[in-house]
């Protein structure tokens, strides 16, 4: 076991006193072995002429407001200024009359709201001529005002979802209310961005529902105003729309090649889609994956979104039985509008983990791995409020916002099951490895995919692999230095391994400011055997404390210091901070692989006991006291 203990008072100093995590150097001309020598003769400074990012950025890239149908119809009153002043860190009013404010501001924010009918609410709430001249809508319009507003809102999403939505509140793209509602999308997110401070990127969710499976994506724009005014966003409505993400693929490609513009798209909720967000022979409709779909979902979705409200995906106790924390927040029951139970053969088409192993068993027979993306987390809030932190969580939607019997409530009731309110996850966020607070830093980072995922936490995670770390790298203390000069990224490649070697990773991670001690690190690796069948590993590679690893690799429960009745946790065990270089102990250089980085916190109450112990009332029966906050890193892969 090869574990560093750093200097926990230092690195805490320097993240608080600069924001910058551990000290980082400009690689010398001779590569990391020559540090003595580099500096020789040159600045003092270290970070003279640094140019690799120096320090995650935090932001949500899924994000809506009353612009969307359903937000607006569960009671979000709250548009695009309010979530935009929330996220930089302003005092907001929710929309159920509670203040509201982030304990930190974020650095940037992708507002998504829904493709389909977008911009319709608002409009419905302000009694437009076009929608109280139907019958259906004065109908409407006026039951919400007598009180009735989650009944009517039940009943909009029933029709729209169900094709039955009347034709004259239908918001073709083409239609003047729904280009007024893209023009206000982008124009708010050009007054709020500001270059340096605050990131507001222009973005969309196109909105695909199959039989009730959840296909969507979020697509996010590198550009201004002056492109993405260009086109309106990609819907599902026909004839113009589809619910086939070949043609979102193509109208991006459309995009790109009209407006000489940078896009790019976010998959989300496989858990949702009961088995068709992840296929492995052919598509939902029969269609046999081919290299042109292969080609195309690399080129346009290299992020998946591994956690949020509606549970997390990175894997499940089904697929992974061996994983010991595969059993975190899932949400197994059905799909998106619980139409259709869940069953276990539709698990592998549905969590990240398992992509990731089927893009390895692809690319061997196509020759591109279409599931190469990169990890990153986001909230799908619908209450304009990107709130993923246990202690400050208000919810999915409107209706779910802090309330004394938000928990019992059902959440989400068909013939498939039942989702509770406390089965809410307060997750998620991104941490983004750029080079400066920019729509275009911040896009070209996820692009190549240094970035990462955390279930609310802002703890920061550095993942490098190469061929020659070893442990002088990270207790160095400039870890960024040898990682960029002997290795790769966190959604990097290694390809041809030298003669006699094994990969080595670096990997380091350092507390939130605000939160919790660390448990563990642990790398997950997956590979394609000998025999063309998926593999899978987790390892402990660095812990806190003085536990030590069983003959079976497992190691021993870090403890729990959750005082339940308070809601109240203490960092009095745990570390502030884990890092260390690990080599693959079974890798055969014939063999394609992948490994990311999982990074465990000690156990701190969850959501649920904070509400428990705010309203003064007892945590539903199956409501966890606790939970460990985690972070995803994006791969790292091996190609022979």
């Amino acid at each position: 076991m090869k574990r560093i203990l750093l200097s926990t008072i230092s690195a805490c100093a320097l993240t608080a006193a600069t924001g910058v995590v551990w000290a980082q150097m400009p690689v010398p001309p001779d590569g990391a072995a020559g540090l003595s020598k580099a500096y020789t003769g040159r600045s003092y400074s270290p970070y003279a002429d640094r140019n690799f990012p120096s320090r995650p950025y935090w932001g949500d890239t899924h994000l809506h407001t009353s612009l969307s149908m359903d937000a607006g119809a569960f009671g979000n009153r709250l548009g695009l200024d309010d979530a935009y002043k929330f996220a930089r860190g302003d005092q907001v009013t929710s929309s159920t009359g509670v203040k509201v404010r982030l304990s930190r501001p974020l650095d940037w924010l992708v507002i998504a709201d829904h493709s389909d009918n977008m911009g319709f609410f608002p409009d419905l709430l302000a009694g437009k001529q076009h929608i109280v001249s139907d019958p259906t809508g004065k109908d409407w319009l006026k039951r919400i005002e007598d009180g009735k507003g989650v009944e009517v809102a039940l009943e909009i999403i029933s029709k729209f979802s169900q094709g039955q939505f009347p034709e004259a509140m239908t918001y073709t793209p083409d239609s003047a209310p729904y280009k007024s509602a893209w023009q206000s999308t982008i124009e708010a997110a050009e007054a709020y961005n500001d270059r340096g401070k605050f990131t507001a990127f222009i973005g969309y969710e196109w909105t695909s529902l199959v039989r009730g499976g959840n296909m969507h994506r979020v697509v996010v724009y590198r550009d201004g105003a002056g492109k993405a005014s260009q086109m309106v966003p990609f819907t599902t409505i026909a004839p113009q729309g589809s619910t086939n993400p070949r043609d979102l693929w193509k109208w991006l490609e459309e995009y790109e090649s009209k407006t000489g513009g940078d896009v790019l798209a976010i998959a989300h909720n496989g858990n949702l889609s009961n088995g068709i967000m992840f296929p492995l022979e052919a598509q939902y409709d029969g269609k046999k994956l081919d290299s042109t779909y292969v080609t195309m979902r690399a080129k346009w979705e290299p992020l998946y979104e591994v956690t949020q409200i509606k549970g997390d995906g990175e894997t499940h106790p089904f697929l992974s039985p061996d994983d010991e924390f595969a059993d975190y927040e899932n949400w197994d029951i059905g799909n998106l509008d619980v139409s259709e139970a869940k069953t276990n053969d539709m698990l592998p088409g549905e969590y990240a983990r398992e992509a990731l192993k089927r893009g390895l068993a692809i690319e061997a027979r196509l020759g591109i791995n279409p599931y190469k993306f990169g990890l990153q987390g986001a909230t799908d809030s619908h209450t304009s409020l990107a709130t993923a932190q246990e202690d400050n969580f208000f919810g999915k939607h409107s209706g779910a916002e802090p309330k004394p019997d938000r928990m019992d409530h059902p959440f989400m009731k068909t013939k498939a099951g039942t989702i509770f309110g406390w089965q809410q996850v307060a997750s998620g966020l991104t941490g983004v490895w750029a080079t400066e607070n920019t729509r275009q830093a911040i896009f070209d980072a996820m692009a190549r995919k240094e970035v990462y995922a955390t279930t609310g936490s802002r703890m920061a995670v550095r993942f490098f692999g190469g061929w020659d770390f070893n442990l002088e790298d990270p207790n160095s203390r400039t870890p960024a230095f040898a990682g960029y000069g002997k290795g790769v990224p966190m959604g990097g490649d290694l390809t041809k391994a030298p003669d006699g070697k094994a990969p080595t990773f670096m990997v380091y991670a350092l507390k939130d400011t605000i939160g919790a001690n660390l448990d563990r690190i642990q790398i997950v690796k997956g590979w394609l055997d000998k025999d063309g069948k998926t593999q899978e590993t987790v390892y402990n590679v660095a812990w806190s404390g003085e536990r030590s690893l069983d003959v079976s690799g497992k190691l021993p429960p870090v403890g729990n210091t959750v005082d339940a009745k308070n809601a109240n946790f203490t960092n009095t065990i745990g570390s502030a901070e884990l890092g260390t270089v690990w080599t693959d102990p079974e890798f055969d250089p014939d063999q394609r692989a992948f490994y990311y980085a999982r990074v465990l916190e000690i156990p701190t109450p969850r959501w649920s006991t904070y509400d428990a112990f705010r309203f003064g009332i007892e945590r539903p029966e199956g409501a966890p006291a606790s939970t460990q906050e985690r972070a995803y890193t994006s791969p790292i892969w091996y190609t022979p």
